[in-house]
């Protein structure tokens, strides 16, 4: 009888456990974990960009606003360009400041990404500059208040000085017309005057002796006395005498010289005598003159005595006809 051995524990072959179940839930549950992980990556993701998109439209914004201060501000500025003032001195120096601080903000906003900080320091440049812009304006419209002030008060400086100035020539006129009537009294009240007038013929004898004739034909020369009497006026000098010989025929006896008297113009002289005149005093004058073309004529010989274009004087001498031994 063959021997059959029997089942036993220890022999006894277990068949193999399943572990697959095992094996998918830690996978599925390690894929759940991958997509949780990235699904609140995503999110944080998100999240940051939401705010950097939120930090760029708030530093977009604030730049917004800080150009649009920058710009009213630069218009104020534009607008007192139609000053007439002119920028000189701590006005000018102020305006240099200005100009400064706008390169500077202008600098910052120009910067594509430039910081809050950045952007803060461009708000408090804003801010000092429209201050700056405020107190130049009102230093503007002073000057401009000073420079109505100045014109308005030269206005009236040059209506005072238009009205001095005429003023001025009106009493220079009157000067000049008291002046002139003055030296025209002057000049009157200097004009000598002759008196004494005596005319004489003189015969000349051939031995030189002389005799006073009042025949014509023994007339050799005509002897002219005069006297210039006192002037307290005229001044002491050398003083011109005129004298105007007319003959009888009422012809004015002359070289075709000539002088002009204030009353009829220019007249044909006969002789012209320089005296030496002292002021205040009375002076004698005494010539000869001889008539060189011809023999003196029958009738009247008139002198007329001239000083200063005046008429000072007048004598006239008659010579007659002489008989056989007139």
């Amino acid at each position: 009888m063959s021997y059959t051995p029997s089942a036993t524990p220890q022999n006894y072959q277990q068949q193999p456990k399943d572990n697959r179940n095992l094996i998918y839930g830690i996978l599925v549950g390690a894929l759940l974990l991958t997509w949780g992980y990235m699904i609140y990556d995503k999110s944080q993701t998100k999240e940051q960009v939401a705010q950097k998109d939120a930090q760029i439209v708030s530093v977009s914004s604030a730049k917004d606003s800080i150009q649009q201060e920058y710009n009213l501000a630069s218009a104020k500025l534009d607008s007192m360009a139609g000053t007439n003032v002119k920028l000189e001195g701590a006005l000018a120096e102020k305006n240099s400041d200005i100009i400064k601080l706008k390169q500077n903000i202008n600098g910052i906003l120009k910067k594509k990404n430039a910081t809050d900080a950045e952007l803060k320091q461009a708000k408090a440049m804003i801010a000092e500059l429209n201050g700056k812009i405020d107190n130049l304006f009102a230093d503007l419209e002073k000057a401009k208040a000073e420079n109505q002030q100045l014109t308005a008060t030269n206005t009236q400086l040059n209506s005072d000085k238009q009205q001095l100035s005429a003023e001025k020539q009106a009493i220079a006129d009157n000067l000049a017309a008291t002046d002139a009537a003055k030296k025209n009294v002057e000049d009157l009240a200097s004009t000598l005057h002759a008196s004494n007038i005596s005319i004489a013929a003189i015969n000349v004898k051939n031995n030189g002796k002389e005799k006073e004739t009042t025949t014509a034909k023994r007339a050799d020369l005509l002897r002219f006395s005069f006297d210039l009497d006192e002037n307290r006026v005229a001044p002491s000098g050398i003083k011109q005498i005129y004298i105007a010989v007319v003959g009888p025929d009422g012809k004015a006896i002359s070289n075709g010289t000539s002088f002009t008297t204030r009353d009829a113009g220019d007249k044909l002289y006969t002789e012209k005598v320089e005296v030496t005149y002292e002021q205040g005093k009375r002076k004698n004058v005494s010539f000869d003159w001889k008539q060189k073309d011809a023999n003196y004529q029958v009738g009247d010989y008139k002198i007329q005595i001239y000083h200063n274009g005046f008429k000072i004087g007048e004598g006239t001498k008659t010579l007659k006809k002489g008989g056989l031994f007139g």
